[in-house]
């Protein structure tokens, strides 16, 4: 088991790890710290609110991309049932009319 130092929002977190997977931690202690100035400056010192306000960030951040995506996937599904009634009134207007 690998052991990794990480820092956060300048404080030192030292952090237990499988073997190889320092990068990836590395990778996620440079996206919390992205926003450890805005989170530092609305906590007032407080390292415990800082770490809050971080992680509501991050997941404000996730909330967004998992929203957009739903809403990707809403209109792609949209655009298919549209193709279909296109295709139904093609065929129902290439059919001969009942008397």
């Amino acid at each position: 088991m690998g052991q990794i130092a990480l820092n956060v929002a300048g404080r030192e977190y030292q952090v237990g790890c499988r073997d190889g997977e320092e990068p990836k931690l590395r990778g996620l202690a440079t996206m919390l710290e992205r926003h450890a100035d805005a989170a530092q400056r609305a906590a007032r010192g407080s390292t415990e609110r800082t770490l809050l306000y971080i992680a509501l960030m991050i997941a404000d951040e996730l909330a967004d991309r998992e929203a957009s995506a739903a809403g990707g996937q809403s209109a792609t599904m949209l655009t298919q049932i549209a193709e279909r009634l296109e295709m139904v009134a093609s065929a129902l207007e290439e059919s001969p009319s009942n008397p």
